[in-house]
């Protein structure tokens, strides 16, 4: 059962909380959009024809999205047209670190009251994605494909290949 709205202080911190949240999530969807463009363009031949600085112009010229935040795009890629992403521009940068723990409260609040958030809660799964040189999925199927198949896992700690007994006692021995 939800626990009832704030009111008060508390309703107000929630919804700057929100506005932030749903700040970084934008940042983090268009930093997506223009990662898939530029790889489409790199798959696709296109790499020489994509100026992703004159994207953002044409997207506010359009009649759909036509925001002021695309100003801020369109000088991210001016400035570096090489920018890997959005995400690593330094003013970008700056604001993800600012809404960081509003977003994360925004999420968790969601997710522990039962409300279904995807597109917010993907976002930040995207961005701690992107700032993590290893992730810990790659170990977790490592293990998964041990476990079925003894198709044996590296650890992060050393160069060396093992197998663990999964179901009998559990040892790891080094292949």
């Amino acid at each position: 059962t939800p626990t009832p709205a704030p009111a008060g202080p508390e309703r107000d911190a929630l919804v700057e909380d929100v506005r932030l949240a749903l700040y970084a999530s934008k940042i983090c969807s268009y930093a997506q959009g223009m990662n898939l463009i530029r790889q489409a363009a790199e798959d696709f031949g296109w790499a020489a024809d994509i100026n992703l600085s004159e994207v953002g112009r044409i997207w506010k010229g359009g009649c759909i999205i036509r925001a002021k935040f695309l100003d801020r795009i369109r000088a991210a890629y001016s400035s570096n047209p090489d920018l890997a992403s959005l995400l690593v521009d330094p003013s970008f940068a700056a604001d993800l670190d600012k809404c960081n723990a509003a977003w994360r409260r925004v999420v968790g609040t969601a997710i522990a009251q039962g409300l279904p958030v995807p597109a917010m809660a993907a976002s930040l799964s995207y961005y701690d994605s992107y700032r993590r040189a290893v992730l810990p999925s790659s170990q977790l199927v490592q293990a998964q494909r041990d476990f079925f198949g003894a198709h044996t896992y590296e650890r992060t700690d050393d160069d060396k290949v093992y197998h663990t007994r999964w179901s009998t006692d559990g040892k790891s021995s080094v292949i």
